[in-house]
């Protein structure tokens, strides 16, 4: 994996192709490469579902639509705001034509009472593994993006899909498609001497 690859992967949903069959081997060497990330005390949390079944893929889509008006409703997006929200409605119009879902879990719940250290030691255990399934599936000419937007209803998705909801956590969404043809550019982000400071915040 090189430069190419870290810099061009991206969240992709218009150009996720709805009419090609992801096969399974596939998705199983992403997982492959998925489980060699980092976790803290090297407990491995990771659990990876995924939903091929065209019936389960629809009531999911529907709480996942049901999620993404409630995050719109009563918000007026920013102008620069408008590109993304019409591919990410796109997403979640034809959530249920994605060849397969795949929704990433950890074992145990979110920390309560929550705080930065508990929270960042617990999810710092997990997104490292999705980052890592991301890349590979782009490697292999496969498209995702990392959603989040179905967990307002995450109790209900897994009594869905007998996710024991009280010992396992979702913590997201991955739809996975080939890609249809289209270039493979590096997403528009500010430059990295805007975004450090030395020594101190502020520090140019």
């Amino acid at each position: 994996m090189g430069i190419e690859l870290l810099t061009t992967t991206r969240a992709f949903r218009r150009r996720l192709d709805l009419t090609r069959t992801v096969a399974r081997q596939d998705l199983l060497d992403c997982v492959r490469i998925a489980v060699h990330a980092p976790s803290g005390s090297n407990r491995q949390p990771w659990r990876f579902v995924v939903v091929q079944d065209y019936q389960t893929k629809q009531r999911i889509a529907e709480y996942y639509r049901k999620a993404f008006a409630a995050n719109l409703s009563g918000r007026t997006p920013r102008p620069d705001e408008l590109g993304d929200l019409s591919s990410a409605r796109h997403l979640a119009d034809h959530l249920h034509e994605v060849p397969a879902l795949v929704l990433v879990c950890t074992i145990g719940r979110p920390p309560e009472p929550a705080s930065p250290l508990r929270l960042a030691s617990f999810y710092g255990s997990i997104y490292p593994a999705v980052w890592n399934f991301m890349l590979a599936l782009h490697e292999r000419g496969l498209g995702s993006c990392l959603t989040t937007a179905h967990l307002y209803y995450e109790r209900e998705i897994a009594e869905l899909l007998d996710i024991p909801f009280d010992e396992v956590a979702q913590v997201a969404l991955i739809p996975v498609a080939h890609l249809r043809p289209g270039p493979s550019v590096a997403a528009r982000r500010a430059p990295a001497t805007e975004v450090t400071m030395w020594d101190r915040w502020g520090t140019a």
